[in-house]
């Protein structure tokens, strides 16, 4: 996750007032996608997670903490 200028290849979605950027062919592979902020007793940060199409038809799902 970083801070970046919209490209024409980025897809630009809104969520609860806050606005993301994504290249248009990952979200394409990755949607849907949720972000969400997290505060633990370890830490905070955002979550992100999507389902990802593996190459065997099946789907997975990933998540990481920034």
């Amino acid at each position: 996750m970083a801070l970046d200028e919209p490209k024409e290849s980025d897809e630009i979605v809104k969520n609860d007032g806050v606005t993301y950027m994504i290249d248009k062919d990952l979200y394409n592979q990755a949607k849907p996608i949720s972000v969400d902020f997290v505060e633990s007793a370890y830490g905070s940060g955002f979550s992100i997670r999507s389902k990802l199409k593996s190459d065997g038809g099946g789907c997975g799902s990933t998540s990481c903490s920034c």
